[in-house]
């Protein structure tokens, strides 16, 4: 069903788009940390991979497939991980905090 000639497979490779960049939101909301980003998508993609090869009772061999997984395996991890590191390197309050009388 993926591909570009038909108004289907262009839809369903836009679902694939928008499903990474919201798992890029949530890799900044569950994770949080920018190195861990690749590692999250790299598992979350193995099982759907493994989700697919159990449903459809063969390894998935097309080339679409393939490309549309990497390209927004690829998408997913980058995002994520500039959305992460955003919020890694934001600056310390340094004097908000209440002094204290010891």
């Amino acid at each position: 069903i993926l591909g570009f000639s038909t108004p289907p497979g262009r839809l369903s490779m836009m679902a694939f788009i928008l499903n990474a960049l919201t798992c890029a939101l949530g890799l900044l909301y569950f994770i949080r940390r920018g190195k861990q980003c690749l590692d999250f998508t790299v598992t979350v993609h193995f099982f759907h991979l493994l989700g697919c090869w159990i449903y459809n009772s063969h390894f998935p061999s097309t080339l679409t497939w393939w490309l549309v997984h990497i390209v927004c395996t690829a998408l997913m991890a980058a995002i994520g991980e500039y959305l992460c590191m955003r919020i890694e390197l934001r600056e310390i309050p340094l004097g908000s905090a209440p002094k204290s009388n010891v």
